[in-house]
Formats: C-alpha cells, sequence, structure tokens
C-alpha cells in the first residue's frame, strides 16, 4: 500500500485538513480534491473511485468525507482498513463532525495522521496506542517542573527574606543618626533609604511574575564569549560579589531543600529483583464551619519481580491500621494464609508471581465521616471589614507519623480586585491573577511544623474565598500498613526487596 495524501473535505472537494505522505504541491492535491465529488456517481453506493493516475477510497462523515488518495495498485482491503482508523480518529480529537471543529483541531488530528502512517505505508498501531503517543506525557517533565518551581519559590523566600534585613537595616541607621547604607549595585543616594527599602520590598512581595531586567551596561574592552554549560559558574561569581559585599548568602539551606524536593518527587534509583508500590490516594470534602463530609482512601500493594528466580516468593504484611480498614486481597492470594499468619501467596504455591509486570496483590479501603481522621484541618476565617474582607486561615496536622511534602493550599478570590494584601504568613505565596487564586505553599508539614496561619486582606464577600483545595505528596501511608519481609516458598530464605510508597491526595476540599 502507497497511501498519498489523507484528508477531510467538504461535499463540494474543499480541503480542510490534509497530510501528504509523499512531496507533492498543494496546488496538485487541491486540483485532485476538487476533482473528486465529480467524480463520484449518484445513486450509487460505493467506497472507492479511480482515475488515470491515482484512486480515492472514501467514507462519508455526516456533511464531510474522509478521503484517502492511493496509488492504483494498492491492496483495496488494506486501504479500507486504514479508512475506517482514519474515520475512528477524527471524533477522539473533534465533539462534532463540522467544519469548524475539524479546523480547530487540526493540528491534533495531523499528529494523529502522522501516527498511522509513515511514508505512505501503514502503521501498525491501534486507536489505544495513537491516543498514548500523541499525549506524550513525559515523568521526567514533571519532575524538572517540580524542581524548577521549588527553586523558584526558595528564590522568591530569599528575596523577601534579604529585602527585610536591608530594610531593617535603613531604619537601624536612621534611628542612630547614622547615613543609611546603600544597594550594592543599584546606588541610592538620591532616595531616601526608608521608601527605597519600602518600594523594593513591595515589589518583591506582590510581583509574581517574572520581570525582565534591564541589561547592565558593559565596559568596554574584549570580552568573552557565550559558552555552553556556563550557568553555573555565572551563579558562583556571582555569589562571590555577594560574599564580597559583606552579604550573607544561605546557599547550603537552599540546596538541601531543593534536593528535598528531588528526592520526593524522583522515582526510586535502587529497585531491587523484587520491588513494592505502596500506593495511597485520599479524596476528602470538609464544611467550612467544621465537620467531615466524607473521607474516603484507597490503598493498594504492587508487587513486580524483574528475575524469575524470585517468582515463588511470599510476602510479611505488618498491619498496625487501628482506622478500621476494610482489606481484601487478590483472588489468585491464599486469603486463609492472609488472615492467619497475615502472608501474601498464592493459593498453588508451586506457582510463580508474573515476571516484569505489576501486579496488585492487596488493596484496602476507609471510609469514614469521623473528624478525628482527617490528615490535614484547615480552618478558614472570612470576615468582612470596611474596605473588603479580612482573610485568616490556618492548618493543623492531625497524624503525626506523617510528612506532608509540596503542600499548596488554594484559596480562591473575587475576580478584578487586584493583588491581595498579605498580613502574616508561615510559608510561600503565589498569586495567579488568570485563575483568581491565592496559593499557600509549604515545602513540608511534619510533626516539628505542625501548624501555621496566613492572614490577607482583599475586597469580596465571605463567599468568594471557597472552595479551598489543597494538595500534597507524602513517602509515608497514612495506614499502618508495611511488608516488612520478603521469603521464598522453598526454604523460606529471605530476598532482598525495595519498596516505594507514596500518600497522594486525588481531591481535598473545604466548602
Amino acid at each position: 500500500m502507497v497511501l498519498l495524501a489523507a484528508a477531510v473535505c467538504t461535499k463540494a472537494g474543499k480541503a480542510i485538513v490534509s497530510r501528504q505522505f509523499v512531496e507533492m504541491t498543494r496546488t496538485r492535491i487541491e486540483g485532485l480534491l476538487a476533482a473528486f465529488p465529480k467524480l463520484m456517481n449518484t445513486g450509487k453506493q460505493h467506497t472507492f473511485v479511480e482515475t488515470e493516475s491515482v484512486r480515492y477510497v472514501y467514507q462519508p462523515m455526516e456533511k464531510l468525507y474522509m478521503v484517502l488518495i492511493t496509488t492504483k495498485n494498492s491492496n483495496i482491503l488494506e486501504d479500507l482498513e486504514t479508512l475506517r482508523l482514519f474515520s475512528r480518529v477524527i471524533p477522539e480529537y473533534c465533539r462534532a463532525l463540522e467544519e469548524n471543529e475539524i479546523s480547530e483541531h487540526c493540528f491534533d488530528l495531523i499528529f494523529a495522521f502522522d501516527e498511522i502512517v509513515a511514508l505512505g505505508y501503514r502503521e501498525n498501531v491501534n486507536l489505544a496506542q495513537i491516543r498514548t503517543f500523541t499525549e506524550m506525557d513525559s515523568h521526567e517533565e514533571k519532575v524538572f517542573r517540580a524542581v524548577r518551581e521549588t527553586q523558584e519559590r526558595e528564590a522568591k523566600a530569599e528575596m523577601r527574606r534579604k529585602a527585610k534585613e536591608l530594610q531593617q537595616a535603613r531604619r537601624d541607621a536612621e534611628r542612630q543618626g547614622k547615613k543609611a547604607p546603600g544597594f550594592g549595585g543599584f546606588g541610592s543616594s538620591a532616595v531616601s533609604g526608608g521608601s527605597t527599602a519600602a518600594m523594593i520590598t513591595e515589589t518583591i512581595i506582590e510581583t509574581d511574575k517574572p520581570k525582565v531586567a534591564p541589561a547592565p551596561a558593559r565596559p568596554s574592552g574584549p570580552s568573552k564569549a557565550l559558552k555552553l554549560g556556563a550557568k553555573g559558574k555565572e551563579v558562583d561569581n556571582f555569589v562571590d560579589k555577594l560574599k564580597s559585599e559583606g552579604e550573607t548568602v544561605m546557599s547550603s539551606n537552599m540546596g538541601k531543600r531543593t534536593s528535598e524536593a528531588t528526592k520526593v518527587h524522583a522515582p526510586p534509583i535502587n529497585m531491587e529483583s523484587v520491588h513494592m508500590k505502596i500506593e495511597e490516594k485520599i479524596t476528602l470534602t470538609c464544611g467550612r464551619d467544621g465537620g467531615l463530609q466524607n473521607m474516603e482512601l484507597h490503598g493498594m500493594i504492587m508487587l513486580r519481580i524483574s528475575d524469575d528466580k524470585f517468582g515463588r516468593i511470599r510476602l510479611h504484611v505488618e498491619n498496625e491500621d487501628k482506622k478500621g480498614v476494610q482489606l481484601q486481597t487478590h483472588p489468585n492470594v491464599d486469603k486463609k494464609l492472609f488472615t492467619a499468619e497475615s502472608l501474601i501467596g498464592l493459593k498453588n504455591p508451586e506457582k510463580s508471581f508474573p515476571v516484569n509486570s505489576d501486579v496488585g496483590v492487596l488493596k484496602w479501603r476507609l471510609q469514614t465521616t469521623e473528624e478525628s481522621f482527617i490528615p490535614l484541618t484547615i480552618n478558614c476565617w472570612p470576615s468582612e471589614s470596611g474596605n473588603g474582607c479580612d482573610v485568616n486561615i490556618e492548618y493543623e496536622l492531625q497524624e503525626d507519623n506523617l510528612e506532608l511534602n509540596d503542600v499548596i493550599i488554594t484559596i480562591p478570590l473575587p475576580s478584578g480586585v487586584g493583588a491581595p494584601v498579605i498580613g502574616e504568613i508561615d510559608g510561600e505565596y503565589r498569586h495567579d491573577s488568570r485563575r483568581n487564586t491565592l496559593e499557600w505553599c509549604l515545602p513540608v508539614i511534619d510533626a516539628k511544623n505542625k501548624s501555621g496561619s496566613l492572614e490577607f486582606s482583599i475586597a469580596g464577600q465571605p463567599n468568594d474565598f471557597f472552595p479551598v483545595q489543597v494538595s500534597f505528596i507524602s513517602k509515608r501511608n497514612y495506614c499502618n500498613i508495611q511488608v516488612t519481609k520478603v521469603t521464598q516458598v522453598d526454604g523460606n530464605s529471605p530476598v532482598r526487596f525495595s519498596t516505594e510508597t507514596t500518600f497522594l491526595v486525588d481531591k481535598y476540599e473545604i466548602l
């Protein structure tokens, strides 16, 4: 089969989307599609028409045609099968089979067409594979973005702290009657110290989007060209200059917190031949005046064996849960053995677990309306004032054994009233003016950092600040269910294994 082009056109022959798989000019493809309706015989139902040079294989789709242009010696059966796949792809991206909808999603369709045909020949793919290929979901990209966002938050927090120190130094100098210290590199002799510090503090706190700074004047003379990979050197030089001007740079602390964020998001590096992934997801809905409306938690132990010699094993499960979770084993797992000895093994001990595939061996579920089970309580108090609302919001960790990382508490804001005025805050914040939300960001919440508060003022009504949404990730699970030991069925000898534990938020709202 040699497929020349695939196109979606109107019944008058106007091309809406066309993808050529061989070298063809635009005039040529438009001419072929314009001639297509004239070749069709009225009153007869066919799936193809031919000319002296090409064959049209088509399928009507309401007011449109899905047309494949092939050579005359191509296999008509393969052409029809490919045509059906093309026709199934279009509803995946377009809600309606109309010209405007096709034009709006033209690039999505072209990317999908390229997965079906390459250089004129059909690829061995199905609809599910096309959907997967076009999504191009990358775990490495997610990790990179998470690390970059964490670095940006750390840099903003450092800027705010430095601005407060400079402002305090100005005030102390004015009280003692000394000349206020200048800002290195900016020059502040023409502006009063207090107003300059206040202006810089206000800019750092209220500006969320990065602004392009004016390029500093370069001294005349020879200069070195820009080199790839020299970014780290430039940062080191900048830090050295700050130190020479008497500034204290908290580099070790920032590096530590960034590495912690990477550790939370990155997959385990050292995976043994027997690897277990323990994952829990929580769905929680609370009322703004207190009370748990619903809390549902689902957990699962996924077993992955990469070496077939460890196929016949048993998992020793330690269940210290006191919340009353409901446990359920896989149908092929010996339920009596698990109930009596907390061992996960196959019903037929002579059989082996599947190799190189994730197998869910144990899952659990917890559903409750008991307030004491809430892992992280959020209390939001909006109170009306003369010019708007004063909002106080606080959090408290109720489960001391948990360590929540990258906690983001999202508070909706009224539209068209500008940025909120932040009073007191534990942690950091981001104002998203496009989505009209205030994100309260906390790197870690654990037993040492159980509670915190945020105060801000903005125009609006108390109902404008709900629902409050919470997201976090943790490397400790909520229910105390762990695999403590893995042994072989024959001989009961221990087997080395690795474990990856994740506690995620599916939905966490305060209505």
